[in-house]
């Protein structure tokens, strides 16, 4: 396996744009949440490592939400642990080993301060937790008072009375006191619109220099995104993996060199970022999608290359996973690329697509065995619309792929 040059800060920043996709609109509810727990830790006069590593963890705090309705239950003031994000984000977090160290404050980050305080940690990770909590309780009322209030600065005392009420309680007395503190400024307020945080965040991602990072952990990284995707319904889950188990599988077969094969496996992984965007019920929909439907759906693919794009180290990537619906005829979208647009990792990753869907379950049908796939691979190839010679490896290796898709159980 290769290495990578990649700024960590700057990978798990970009691809956290991600998160912002499960409410429905780009909300940055993360990424403010840490300028807040930043501002706090400031004042608390923490060292800039563990500012640094809470900065992240707040950054990732809610990468155990996949559905939208789980969503919605958080936005409530007294929905707390909805869904179970906490453990499924210790649990995503655990499994790649350069971010494992933050699963306990992940899997802490709902818990009140009066049973927090007696938990066996370390006090720094239950500061930190704690800290998450409070500024991610700040963040969600503040978005609830601009339903009813454009203006921030009209929501400011009802949000500091809130988070009053609560200390000792829910909140550690002296996280509340320097909230209440650091929270009087206008200025405090008025840097969580969208945009005007950005300064900080700026500052946090170029702390971290480019450096070498090997493949096994810069996937267990982009894993944690892949897995929130395909836990967005019942039907896709493994689904990105497959598609990116499979990908290399034929790029390997196809005499494309290892640093080649890596790249395409991070694009498999990371194809479906944008469904984070489309609501459950759609995804979920056992008919016929209507067109309006089909329109939101299409747009998936163009959301995951907006989200990857500006992650240095990773411009093919984004460039090959936004084009797995592209067709060699043409017709395929969002670019509507031809034969000449595509190269051949992009056309590697539509057939690998399209093999990994049809061997899963799905709303409106049973998934197909492998013949049954070939067949319907082939079809697509007649018509000009996925890769013959993608499929002609297909059929020479048609146990291979199969298992390289990882159908069992799905």
């Amino acid at each position: 396996m290769s290495t990578f040059k990649i700024n960590l800060h700057e990978t798990i920043f970009f691809l956290s744009d991600a998160l912002n996709l499960v409410a429905g609109n780009q909300i940055d509810h993360g990424k403010r949440v840490a300028f807040m727990v930043a501002e706090c830790a400031l004042a608390l006069k923490w060292d800039r490592k563990r500012i640094d590593d809470l900065f992240l963890a707040a950054i990732l705090h809610d990468c155990g939400v996949s559905k939208t309705a789980v969503y919605e239950r958080l936005v409530n003031f007294e929905g707390k642990n909805a869904g179970n994000h906490c453990s499924r984000g210790e649990k995503l977090l655990k499994a790649s080993p350069p971010l494992a160290y933050l699963s306990d404050c992940i899997l802490h980050h709902h818990v009140d301060w009066v049973d927090l305080k007696g938990i066996d940690l370390p006090d720094k990770v239950k500061m930190g937790a704690n800290c998450i909590y409070l500024l991610d309780r700040v963040d969600l009322l503040a978005l609830d008072y601009l339903r009813i209030d454009s203006n921030i600065l009209a929501s400011k005392e009802h949000i500091r009375k809130k988070i009053f009420e609560k200390r000792d309680t829910w909140f550690h007395p002296q996280l509340v006191d320097t909230f209440l503190e650091i929270s009087k400024p206008e200025a405090f307020w008025l840097a969580l619109e969208k945009g005007h945080n950005s300064g900080y965040a700026r500052s946090w991602i170029e702390h971290d220099l480019m450096s070498e990072i090997d493949f096994i952990d810069l996937k267990s990284i982009v894993m944690i995104y892949s897995r929130i995707v395909d836990e967005k319904s019942y039907f896709t889950k493994q689904h990105s993996e497959g598609v990116g188990c499979l990908s290399r599988y034929l790029g390997e077969l196809m005499g494309l060199s290892e640093h080649i094969c890596d790249k395409l496996e991070i694009a498999g992984l990371l194809h479906d970022l944008g469904k984070l965007r489309v609501p459950d019920h759609i995804l979920d929909k056992p008919d016929r999608l209507t067109e309006s439907e089909l329109l939101v759906m299409q747009r998936h693919s163009y959301d995951t290359y907006d989200i990857i794009k500006d992650i240095k180290g990773f411009e093919e990537i984004s460039v090959w996973a936004s084009q797995h619906h592209e067709r060699n005829d043409g017709s395929g979208y969002p670019y509507r690329c031809s034969k000449e647009d595509l190269s051949l990792e992009a056309r590697i990753i539509a057939l690998a697509d399209v093999f990994q869907s049809l061997a899963q379950n799905r709303p409106h049908r049973e998934k197909l065995k492998p013949e049954e796939i070939l067949s319907m691979l082939k079809k697509q190839g007649n018509k000009g619309k996925l890769d013959k010679d993608v499929i002609l490896m297909v059929e020479k290796n048609l146990a291979g792929c199969w298992q390289a898709a990882k159908p069992v159980g799905c």
